[in-house]
C-alpha cells in the first residue's frame, strides 16, 4: 500500500447530520420544557454541544451555501432563496464534499444537505418525493375547481386514496393561504397529525438508505451526509409523535412580550410581520391555533429525533463505529410567534441560532458531555473538518477550526460571529451580547446574559452607550474581513 493510500485508510469517517429549521427546542438546550429529544440529548453526552452557534444567513439556501463552501453570503453573493439576492452557486471545486472526495473520501448524501442540486456534489445521492410531508407534490396540488377556496376562510383540497390508503382533506389546520393563494401547490403553512406508518415519511426513507450504506463495506474513508426535512413546514408528523406530547391545552407557548416590537425600527418590524418564510402571527392567533402549531413543531422534532436514534444505533453496530466523527447541525433556527414572527429570515437569536453537536470517534480519548458557550459559526465546519480529517488546506475559507474548542470547551476566545440578512443587514453575536444593524442605520443591542429572548433593545440606552460603541467597532472589524473591497 502506498503512503497516500495508507493516509486515506487512516482518515476518520464523518457522519454529517443536517436537520432543517431546528431551533433550540431540544432537551439538552432547554429551549422548550416539553421537547422530547432523547437521541439528540444522548448524542450531546458523547461529545460537545455548542449552545452559541449561529448561521451565516437565516434562510436555507444562503446558510447551506455558506456552510458547504466555507464562505459568507457577502463573499458568495448568495443571500436568500429568492430573486436577485439568490445569487449563483459557488464553483464546484469550492464545495466541502468535493474537497473530501479529492482527498480520497467516498462521499454519500441523502435528503436535504444542499438546498438543491445536492447529487452533483456527491459520489452517490438519495432523494425522495415525500420530503416535507407524506404527500407527493402532485397529490397536494389543488384542482381547478378547488383553487378558488385556497385563500378563503374555508380552503379545501381532497386527496383520494392517499398515504395510509385513505382519503385526506388539506390543509389539516383549515387555515387560508396567505402567501400563495393563487398557486396550485399545497399550502406549506399547515400542521397536524398524519396517521400513517413511519415509512410513508420521507425522513424515514432517508434514514433507511443511510443505514444500508453503513452496512455496506467501504474501501475508502466515508463522508455520509444525512439531511432531514423535519421540522420544516408543513408541520406534519406521525400520530404517535403527537400522542406522546401533552394535550393542546397544556402546551407551553414561547416566552413573548406584547410590546416587543415597540422599541424596534421600521425595517425590523417589517422582517417580523411579513409572511416571507411562513404565515403571519395574526393569522395563527385569529384562528386560535398557536398551541396547535407549537405542539406540531414539537411532534416534528420528536419524529426526526427518532430517525436520528435509528441512524445512530446502526452506526454503533457498524464497522464504522470506532472511527467516525459525528456532526449534527441545523441550517438556522425558527420562530413560533416570538416577536410576532413565524419562520426564519430575521436577525434575532431564535432565527440565527441552532443546535451544533460534534462527537469524536469512539476510539479516541476525548472530552465528552461538555457544553461550549463560545460564539461559533456554521462556516467554521469546513475548516474544522479539514483539521479533524487531516485534509489538504483550502484557501479563502471564512471560518476557523473548532478543534481547539472540541478539545477544551471552556476555552475563552473573545470571538464575535456575523449573520447576514440580505445585503446591508447584519447581526453580531458574542458570548453575552448581540448587535443588529440594518441597511437604514437602525440598531438593536441585546444583553443576552440577562435578556436571552431579546425583549429589551438597549441601543438607545445611555447606560449601555459604551457597549454599543464597542459592538459597533467589532462589527466593522468583522465585516472588513468578510466583505470584499471595492476596486
Amino acid at each position: 500500500m502506498s503512503g497516500s493510500a495508507r493516509a486515506e485508510a487512516a482518515r476518520p469517517n464523518v457522519l454529517f447530520i443536517a436537520v432543517d429549521d431546528l431551533n433550540d427546542w431540544i432537551g439538552c438546550m432547554k429551549g422548550h420544557p416539553q421537547a422530547q429529544t432523547p437521541n439528540m440529548d444522548r448524542l450531546a453526552q458523547r461529545g460537545v454541544l455548542f449552545t452559541n452557534a449561529h448561521c451565516a444567513a437565516p434562510v436555507c439556501l444562503a446558510s447551506r451555501t455558506a456552510l458547504l463552501c466555507g464562505r459568507h453570503p457577502d463573499q458568495t453573493g448568495v443571500f436568500s432563496n429568492w430573486g436577485k439576492t439568490q445569487g449563483k452557486p459557488p464553483a464546484k471545486d469550492l464545495q466541502l464534499p468535493v474537497h473530501l472526495a479529492a482527498a480520497g473520501y467516498e462521499t454519500l448524501g441523502a435528503g436535504k444537505i444542499y438546498h438543491s442540486n445536492g447529487p452533483r456534489y456527491f459520489d452517490d445521492y438519495f432523494e425522495t418525493e415525500q420530503r416535507w410531508s407524506p404527500f407527493t407534490q402532485k397529490q397536494a396540488s389543488y384542482t381547478d375547481a378547488e383553487l378558488p377556496s385556497k385563500g378563503s376562510e374555508h380552503p379545501k383540497h381532497i386527496i383520494t386514496g392517499g398515504p395510509g390508503a385513505r382519503d385526506w382533506v388539506l390543509p389539516l389546520n383549515g387555515l387560508p393561504s396567505e402567501r400563495n393563494a393563487d398557486g396550485r401547490e399545497g399550502e406549506s403553512f399547515d400542521w397536524g397529525s398524519v396517521e400513517v406508518p413511519d415509512d410513508e415519511m420521507g425522513d424515514t426513507r432517508i434514514t433507511d438508505w443511510a443505514m444500508q450504506k453503513l452496512d455496506t463495506p467501504h474501501t475508502k474513508p466515508l463522508f455520509l451526509g444525512v439531511g432531514y426535512y423535519r421540522p420544516h413546514i408543513p408541520l406534519f408528523a406521525p400520530k404517535q409523535d403527537f400522542d406522546a406530547l401533552p394535550p393542546t391545552k397544556d402546551i407551553v407557548l414561547p416566552e413573548t412580550d406584547a410590546n416587543d416590537l415597540d422599541d424596534l425600527g421600521e425595517v425590523a418590524r417589517q422582517f417580523a410581520l411579513d409572511p416571507i418564510t411562513a404565515g403571519t402571527h395574526e393569522l395563527v392567533v385569529k384562528h386560535q391555533q398557536w398551541r396547535e402549531a407549537v405542539r406540531a413543531y414539537l411532534a416534528c422534532v420528536r419524529f426526526v429525533d427518532r430517525q436520528i436514534g435509528r441512524l445512530l444505533t446502526k452506526l454503533d453496530a457498524s464497522a464504522c463505529a470506532d472511527n467516525t466523527w459525528i456532526v449534527l447541525w441545523s441550517d438556522h433556527g425558527w420562530q413560533l410567534g416570538d416577536k410576532q414572527h413565524w419562520g426564519k429570515w430575521t436577525a434575532w437569536r431564535q432565527s440565527t441560532r441552532m443546535p451544533l453537536i460534534i462527537v469524536p470517534p469512539r476510539s479516541q480519548q476525548a472530552v465528552r458531555g461538555k457544553v461550549c458557550a463560545e460564539p461559533v459559526s456554521l462556516v467554521d465546519l469546513y475548516p474544522t473538518l479539514i483539521e479533524l480529517c487531516d485534509l489538504p488546506t483550502k484557501e479563502g475559507l471564512s471560518g476557523v477550526s473548532l478543534a481547539p474548542l472540541i478539545s477544551n470547551p471552556d476555552l475563552k476566545t473573545d470571538r464575535a460571529v456575523v449573520t447576514t440578512i440580505d445585503p446591508g443587514n447584519h447581526a453580531l453575536s458574542t458570548r453575552d451580547w448581540r448587535l443588529i444593524r440594518y441597511h437604514n442605520g437602525d440598531e438593536e443591542l441585546y444583553d443576552i446574559a440577562h435578556d436571552p429572548h431579546e425583549h429589551r433593545n438597549l441601543a438607545k440606552s445611555e447606560v449601555r452607550r459604551d457597549k454599543l460603541l464597542e459592538m459597533r467597532q467589532r462589527l466593522e472589524e468583522a465585516l472588513s474581513r468578510i466583505i470584499p473591497e471595492k476596486p
